[in-house]
């Protein structure tokens, strides 16, 4: 009798029960984007690993997009590209790197672990909430 009632709770209410499907994963979804990049840092953390230990910051955005307003001193390499040229980054394999997204993208610093750094960073926010914390960008 309680299979019966079960089976018919669910046919009357599968619109809701999809609705409470997708907005379970809407909220899971990025719990686990944030899992898969590493650790991630936020604006302020970035300053500090940037001023005390000399990090390299990588914006991975196209070169359109860096070039309307990036962290100052950051180096430009597209995600598409980032695996080709990761042999340019080699010398900087000691320092931490925070790899800047915009958010949609991801996989930056999962290319650099691959490669073989060890302290790599997802910034937070990517660059928007760099702008938001009033820390300076340049053209």
């Amino acid at each position: 009798m309680a299979d019966v009632n079960i089976v018919k709770f669910v046919t009357d209410n599968v619109f809701l029960i999809g609705v409470a499907l997708v907005s379970g994963g809407m909220l899971v979804w990025p719990v686990l984007r944030r899992g898969s990049g590493g650790p991630s840092v936020s604006p302020q953390d970035a300053t500090l690993l940037i001023n005390r230990q000399d990090a390299l910051v990588l914006d991975v955005r196209t070169p359109e997009e860096f070039g309307k307003g990036h962290i100052l001193n950051a180096r430009n390499v597209p995600l598409g590209q980032l695996e080709g040229r990761t042999g340019e980054l080699q010398k900087h394999k000691a320092k931490p790197v925070i790899v800047c997204e915009d958010g949609v993208r991801s996989g930056g610093a999962a290319a650099l672990r691959k490669a073989g750094f060890d302290k790599v960073y997802t910034l937070a926010g990517g660059i928007s909430a760099w702008q938001q914390a009033g820390l300076p960008v340049e053209k």
